[in-house]
Order: C-alpha cells, then structure tokens, then sequence
C-alpha cells in the first residue's frame, strides 16, 4: 500500500457518497449480504445528517481515496447511566489491510465515544473471521456472550 500522505480518519460527508457505497458494498459482500438501493440511500443520508446524532460513520482517507469505514450507533443501556457505542459495520479496503488502518478506525471511534461521554464500546464478528479478529483480540476483550435474533 504505498502512499505519499499520511492516514486520514474523519466523518462521513456527502461527497464520500459512491465510494462509500463501494466499500459498504465490499463489506456486505463478504457477509454474503445484498441490500435494496433504497438501504443505501437511506443509511447514507442518515449518517451524515446532523438531526441523527445517535448514529454516524468514520471514514478512513488515505491519498484522496477513502479505504475504509465504521459505522457506529449510540445507544442506552439499562445496565449504565450513560450510552454506549455499538460498532456496526468495520471495514478496510483489500489493499489497505495489514497497515494499522482497522486500528486507526477503532481507535477514533474510542475517542469520539469518550468525547461523546459513551466509554463503552461494543461490536460483534463472526467466529470464523479470522483476519478481523487479530485486531480485535488486540483492541478490545472477547466476551462469553452469544448472538441471537428473532426467527
């Protein structure tokens, strides 16, 4: 991955639209995961509207292309006086993987959640994904808890 400037992470803004939609795509893709137009549409425009504040994205910007991204929602929580931040969706571009990038995200994403009085952050990752889990067992702790959904 060479590049000739440095690593930018920053939100998402309305000129980012088709190459975010890319890498959303390329995301969605390895979860073997299609959505309607009208999805991509709707999640764009909510990230970056400023009346949405519970919800928003980081991208990650490296010579004018972006290669990466995180989605984030801020909730509450029964359990806590503040809210907390659900990561939903972290990706890098293929050619931008094994260069801190995922790390650059996540670790905006803990500043932002600490500026936004949220400390608590939290996602989920398939069990047999490997690559992300690196990261992520170095980033974060592993917890014994189990995903279910609704039938």
């Amino acid at each position: 991955m060479p590049n000739t400037m440095p690593l930018t992470i920053r939100p998402l803004t309305l000129d980012d639209r088709s190459q975010w939609e890319n890498l959303w795509r390329a995301y969605l893709a390895f979860y073997e995961t299609e959505l309607s137009a009208d999805i991509y549409e709707t999640t764009f425009r909510r990230q970056i509207d400023p009346q949405h504040t519970e919800r928003g994205a980081l991208v990650a910007e490296l010579d004018g292309k972006l290669v990466g991204l995180a989605h984030y929602i801020f909730h509450a929580h029964n359990w806590r006086f503040e809210d907390v931040c659900y990561l939903q969706d972290l990706y890098v571009s293929e050619d931008a993987r094994g260069h801190g990038v995922g790390r650059a995200l996540m670790e905006a994403l803990y500043k932002l959640a600490d500026a936004h009085g949220t400390p608590t952050v939290y996602w989920t990752t398939q069990e047999d994904n490997a690559t992300a889990r690196q990261l992520y067992d170095r980033i974060g702790k592993l917890t014994p808890f189990i995903k279910y959904t609704r039938v």
